[in-house]
This record gives structure tokens, sequence and C-alpha cells, in this order.
């Protein structure tokens, strides 16, 4: 896919992996639809970067909770730019909480926002993406971003966990049931960026790379490049890459 001229809607785009997923994106000449929760500072902020590339660029608000709002935030993306080519589900919870104390209004907020949420995006990104004109073997490309926790038992991040695994198999099925039209991918990070509280020079953060077999953490733009490789390259669909300094390979270690 060239991205020049395409157009990617980013969930989370305000912070974090969100943001680095929508400048790399932007760097590579997609127009962003910069989707957020309750960051509107960061998200206006993450906008005029993104127009300083120049490309263009749009905040929009909603509660991936309230399916009304995601309705309202591809309505948004279709007034907007007429198109979808690339969606990105990167918003998500990381509560962090045992098994046996997590209760039904917990489950049910992290089930919605983390997994139902991205499969409310993926139908109405299929809807909207079938729209679109395409040429020879182009796709429309959908992104999901989970992490390790779906494919290890984390003992402290049960119900979490729990959204992850859905989500690459979320994953698995919508590449078999959007194909050829579609492409669909995962991502499973490692140690990429410390907690929300946490500096990236923090002892404790920088000690989880000391036992991976690179050595060292990586890092929020080693997520979004993958995102950049998977529209780049056409022929990969159903994959889950983990981009985790090889830490899938000592399994749960210290979870």
């Amino acid at each position: 896919m060239d991205l020049r001229g395409k157009v990617a809607l980013v969930t989370g785009a305000a912070i974090r992996v969100g943001r680095a997923n929508a400048l790399a994106l932007a760097r590579e000449g997609a127009n962003i639809l910069v989707h957020y929760g309750g960051a509107e500072e960061e998200a206006h902020a993450t906008a005029d970067d993104i127009r300083e590339l120049g490309v263009e660029a749009e905040p929009v608000q909603a509660d991936l909770t309230n399916p009304d709002d995601i309705d309202a935030l591809f309505e948004a993306t279709a007034v907007r730019f007429g198109r979808l080519d690339v969606l990105v589900n990167s918003a998500a919870s990381f509560l962090r909480k045992p098994l046996e104390d997590v209760t039904v209004d917990e489950w049910d907020r992290v089930m919605a926002l983390n997994l139902r949420a991205p499969f409310l995006c993926t139908q109405r990104a299929a809807k909207l993406m079938r729209t679109v004109k395409r040429f020879g073997i182009e796709t429309g490309l959908i992104v999901n971003i989970a992490d390790l926790s779906g494919m290890f038992a984390w003992m402290d991040f049960s119900v979490h966990g729990i959204s992850k695994a859905g989500i690459i198999h979320l994953t698995t099925i919508s590449a078999r049931a959007l194909a050829p039209d579609i492409r669909v991918n995962c991502i499973a990070p490692g140690a990429v960026m410390p907690g929300p509280d946490q500096p990236r020079n923090d002892p404790a953060f920088l000690q989880i790379g000391e036992r991976l077999p690179v050595q060292r953490v990586g890092h929020q733009d080693n997520v979004a490049q993958t995102v950049v490789f998977y529209a780049m390259n056409d022929f990969v669909t159903g994959e889950v890459l983990t981009v985790d300094g090889g830490e899938h390979l000592l399994g749960p270690y210290g979870h």
C-alpha cells in the first residue's frame, strides 16, 4: 500500500503507542483521524504535529465503550475524508487486578473497550473501506494492538489478558471473513513503554530489558514501524507479530 493520500483512523492516538502509530503513518503520507477518549489537549497536539508533516489531521472524540459514539466516529471519518484505508485499534485499558478480585463492572468496562470496541470498529471500517475504489491488489488494512498477556498467563492482569486473547482471535477470524478486500493483522508488543506514571529511565522498567534476549527495552516506535510494515507488505494477513525483544521465548517470566 502506498500510503500517500490514504486515510488512517487510529484509536487512542493522542498519547503513547497510539500517538506513535499515527505519526508513523503520517510520515508515510497518510491523512489521520486522531481518535481520543479524554486526552483532548494531547490529541490536538498530536494533530498539530501530524499537520507539520504536510498531511491532514482531524482530532475526533469518542467514548469507545459506547456503540453510538463508535458510529459517530466513523460517520465523522466519512464526512471529513470520504474514505478509509487503514484502521489501527490502539485504544485500550490496562487493568491490573488478580482474577478473584475482578468485579462484574470491571469485567464489563475492560471488555467493552478492549474487545467489543475493536470488533465494532472492524465492522464499521469494513463497510467504509469497501466503498473505496481500489486498483489491482490494493486492499484495506486493519491492525489490532494486543500484547503478550493475550498469549501467556499474566496472573495480575487476568481480565486484561482475556481481552487481549480475544483480540488475537478477532484478528484471525476477521482476516478470513474480510478477505480478499481487507487484510487484518495484529501486533503483540512487549516492554516498549513504561507505565503511564513511570519515566522512561525508571530502573524497574529498564531492568525488564536486561533479561530479554536483546538485553534492552524497546520503544513505541518499534510498534509503529510494524504498523507501517503491515501497510507496505500486501501479502501478509492474519498475522500476529510479537514486537518484544524476544520476551515470548521466555514465557510469562516475572508475571
